[in-house]
């Protein structure tokens, strides 16, 4: 029996020993942004659904801080670790981690750390994509989703 523990406290000093190299060896690219586990997901409309020209979009979270970006232009030093704001693409696919997500169409930026948006879409079938940034809006590696919605008036 004394084997046994032995075996489990070394098995456990080794567990954890591989987790923080694979901390420490994070790809610059995700500084201050990778959330292990984390998701962010369409609340409202969900992959699949019919929805009309003028409709409601609700974004949500898990294992992941959504906040305002803070004012003024910012330096990589300044960005803040673990914390992360929306951006929502139509028409589109999710981008590469660590790109910054341009700002103009077709993706709209939620800086100011809201989670939901009215918008109107033409009719037809639409491609969303909810994407993740850090205060640069930097993607962070395994924060986006895609959904295909289809708009009737």
């Amino acid at each position: 029996m004394g084997n046994r523990v032995v075996q489990g406290l070394v098995m456990t000093a080794l567990t954890l020993s591989v987790g923080a190299c694979t901390t420490a060896e994070q790809p610059a690219e995700h500084a201050g942004g990778e959330h292990a586990g984390g998701r962010v997901f369409f609340v409202q409309p969900k992959d699949g659904d019919t929805i009309k020209t003028m409709s409601t979009f609700r974004f949500g979270n898990e294992g992941v801080t959504v906040s305002p970006v803070p004012p003024g232009d910012l330096t990589p030093e300044q960005v803040r670790p673990n914390m992360t704001h929306y951006h929502l693409g139509v028409d589109t696919d999710c981008l590469p981690a660590g790109q910054v997500i341009p700002k103009a169409d077709p993706w709209i930026h939620f800086g100011d750390g809201k989670d939901t948006i009215e918008m109107q879409l033409k009719p037809g079938r639409h491609t969303l994509v909810l994407q993740a940034g850090d205060d640069l809006h930097r993607t962070v590696d395994g924060l986006c989703e895609t959904i295909t919605v289809t708009v009737i008036e």
